[in-house]
Order: structure tokens, then C-alpha cells, then sequence
């Protein structure tokens, strides 16, 4: 092959490599961690660990709102839904509360009794969960 002058520096090429020729890679492991499909699976489901802001941490004391463990597990199933579907902040109405929150964040901002809720007006929420009597 003949050098260019005009590019002193050019690399000569080489002989195309074949399946055959193909260096083999030495030394190298599968990267650790789970496959695409693990992956995949863990981003479809709807599973959320919801927090619970200060501010309905002491509204939900001061007004002596408990809710049992099955009624937080439909809450965080739901929301976990609800943000799928793009729902940024939603309205979460149960027997004993009604909660406003932010499925983005999955954070509780805030709660009151039914009692209470019954007489608000409630706004900045593009999403309503209803939880009935099956939680």
C-alpha cells in the first residue's frame, strides 16, 4: 500500500477479520444483576412503598385516622396504577379518610376524616381512587 503524505499519520488497514479470525475475548464475565426480563417486570408492577408527609402524618393523629395494613396495601396498589396511568396527584377515598396523594412522589400530603372531606372542595387532582368494603 502506498503512504499518503498527505495524511502522515493515517492507519494502513489490515486484513478484514472473518467469524473465523475474531479475537476472542478472554477474561471478560457477564455483567452481574438482573436480565431485561427481571427488569421489565419490576417496572410493570405496580408496587409502591407509600411515605407519608409531616403534614398528614399530624393530620391523620390529630384527627385519630388509623388505617389497618390492608387498607395501606390497597392504597399503594392503587396509586401504584394510578401513576402508570400518569395520574400526577389523586383524591384516595376509604371508609375511614379520604387522602390527597401525589402518585408521582408517592407521598401522602394530606387527610381528613369522611366526615370532614364530605363538606371540602378539592382541587389540583387529575385522579380519584374509591376504596369500598373488599380492602
Amino acid at each position: 500500500m502506498v503512504k499518503s503524505n498527505f495524511f502522515p499519520n493515517q492507519i494502513q488497514p489490515q486484513a478484514p477479520i472473518s467469524p473465523q479470525s475474531k479475537p476472542k475475548r478472554t477474561g471478560q464475565t457477564k455483567p452481574n444483576g438482573p436480565g431485561f426480563d427481571q427488569v421489565l417486570q419490576d417496572r410493570l408492577k405496580p408496587d409502591t412503598q407509600l411515605k407519608v408527609s409531616k403534614h398528614a402524618e399530624k393530620r391523620l393523629q390529630d384527627r385519630g385516622i388509623q388505617l389497618s395494613p390492608e387498607t395501606w396495601n390497597a392504597i399503594e396498589d392503587r396509586i401504584g396504577e394510578a401513576k402508570q396511568k400518569g395520574i400526577r396527584d389523586s383524591l384516595v377515598l376509604t371508609k375511614e379518610a379520604a387522602l390527597v396523594v401525589n402518585a408521582g412522589s408517592e407521598t401522602v400530603i394530606t387527610a381528613m376524616n369522611r366526615e370532614e372531606a364530605a363538606s371540602q372542595l378539592f382541587t389540583n387532582i387529575n385522579g380519584a381512587i374509591i376504596l369500598g368494603d373488599e380492602e
